[in-house]
């Protein structure tokens, strides 16, 4: 049957009928936000790209964290920013890291809070490349090491879930096996399985001081224009270990995130990256858009394609306004 007997309008006709039948439902428990921890005490730095985000040293991490849990957010993901940087990203493993110290002091103050570290060497080497270089080139294998020690160092410390974003193959299997070696078997991995080499990051690089000081990623992320291969990347990550497989970035490969639902029975989380952050920020900024609706909207495209788990700069306002 067709109009005049159908009408699809009396679905929508108040908020309350709307609600009933609204097929996504955004709640706070699917988002993650993301921390920029850096070194010293009271530092809370504005990021000039990324309104509304900082770096800030541990104390304040902590005291963010604690707003993050009250809001109902159930996790947060830590990147670092080191005082000292060198070329083979030693300080990703210290022990007595940036990181490794936030861990601890968060947990310690709010231990119900899920607290994920990524884990990878951008941050940590001088030439700002994820892994050990040789000439012009990224080294898969040596760099395999490096990241199982920092995965290794982070859970000691406390961390609840590593979150390898790194891109070199293997990574995940090697990690899982020295975590399991270390009696860490119950520590899930959330695997940044098909990352892109996409153009939206370049505010996290401001954030994080990770710009590569020559070249370029694209030989170990993925190429933007590949949809099967991530696929591909995806199965070689559960098949070594991985708990959690997640899109990066989100808006452009919304596609991705609904392929690699429907192919796999795993959680499937999505990055919302820091250039899809900014641009929604910058167009508030100039009143060409109402913030908290394109927010919103672009939130929910995420989970209507396929996102069980969100990594959001949003996840506080988004919190907030629903």
């Amino acid at each position: 049957m067709s109009f005049p007997i159908r009408r699809p309008r009396r679905l929508r006709s108040n908020e309350t009928i709307r609600r009933m039948v609204r097929e996504t439902t955004l709640t706070p428990d699917d988002f993650i936000y993301p921390l920029f921890v850096t070194f010293g005490r009271g530092v809370q730095k504005k990021i000039a790209s990324m309104p509304g985000c900082y770096q800030l040293s541990i104390d304040r991490a902590v005291k963010e964290a604690e707003s993050v849990f009250k809001l109902g957010i159930p996790a947060v993901i830590l990147f670092g920013i080191p005082e000292k940087k060198d070329a083979t990203g030693s300080g990703s493993y210290d022990p007595k890291g940036v990181i490794q110290r936030a861990v601890k002091a968060i947990k310690d103050r709010v231990p119900e809070l899920l607290v994920i570290t990524d884990v990878c060497l951008c941050e940590y080497t001088s030439h700002g490349h994820c892994g050990i270089i040789k000439g012009d080139k990224v080294l898969n294998d040596p760099t395999l090491e490096v990241l199982a020690k920092e995965a290794l160092s982070h859970v000691r410390a406390g961390a609840d879930i590593v979150a390898p974003s790194d891109m070199m193959d293997g990574r995940i299997g090697f990690i899982r096996d020295v975590l399991d070696a270390h009696g860490f078997v119950d520590t899930p991995i959330i695997s940044y399985a098909a990352k892109y080499a996409s153009a939206f990051y370049s505010p996290f690089r401001d954030a994080a001081e990770s710009v590569p000081s020559f070249g370029d990623r694209r030989s170990y992320q993925m190429d933007p224009a590949n949809r099967r291969e991530a696929i591909k990347e995806v199965a070689l990550d559960i098949e070594e270990g991985a708990d959690i497989v997640m899109v990066k970035p989100a808006w452009s490969y919304l596609d991705v995130i609904s392929d690699v639902k429907d192919t796999f029975d795993v959680p499937v989380a999505a990055y919302s990256v820091s250039g899809e952050y900014s641009l929604i920020k910058a167009a508030a900024k100039m009143g060409w858009i109402d913030e908290t609706r394109v927010m919103l909207e672009v939130l929910t495209s995420i989970k209507r394609a396929g996102a069980d788990i969100i990594l959001t700069y949003f996840a506080k306002e988004a919190a907030k306004a629903l």
